[in-house]
């Protein structure tokens, strides 16, 4: 037995696996720096798990396999640990930020297995930016805190 023997996880990719890591601790970072529900385990096993249940469909390689349905069963899976992160309180709804980062994991995990190591690690970038981005820019204008972005405001000086 050879050291390749040893170190193989055919049909996975340990490059792969190392961008599924990557992508969710760069995720997970930003949500856990900010001390939000789906930290740095979190997305990475979310992104590693969705590329190794695509990865493994498309190696089946049969005529009964069909990858777009497995995917079809992670998006709703995922849906389901997504709205588990969500709640109410006070008439306000919380975690839907937390929820749809979720699914962007997920369609990560995807992008790994179908497109590649590098757009994934762009897909995470942009997602980190979008995160990050859209909060700086909420902290400078009044116009983007009205509605229930202020109901939250109000419900956090409250506690």
């Amino acid at each position: 037995m050879t050291f390749a023997d040893i170190t193989s996880i055919a049909p996975l990719d340990w490059y792969a696996i190392f961008s599924a890591l990557v992508c969710g601790t760069i995720i997970g970072l930003e949500r856990q720096l900010r001390g939000k529900p789906v930290g740095i385990r979190t997305s990475s096993l979310i992104v590693l798990g969705t590329y190794a249940f695509v990865a493994l469909s498309q190696s089946l390689n049969n005529e009964v396999t069909d990858t777009t349905r497995i995917i079809g069963q992670v998006v709703t899976g995922v849906g389901f640990l997504g709205a588990g992160v969500m709640l109410s309180k006070d008439g306000v709804v919380m975690g839907v930020t937390s929820a749809a980062t979720i699914w962007a994991l997920a369609a990560i995990g995807v992008c790994i297995a179908v497109a590649g190591h590098v757009v994934a690690i762009k897909l995470a970038v942009l997602v980190v930016l979008i995160l990050v981005g859209v909060d700086i820019l909420e902290n400078y204008s009044a116009a983007l805190t009205r509605g229930v972005h202020s109901k939250i405001t109000d419900w956090r000086k409250r506690r």
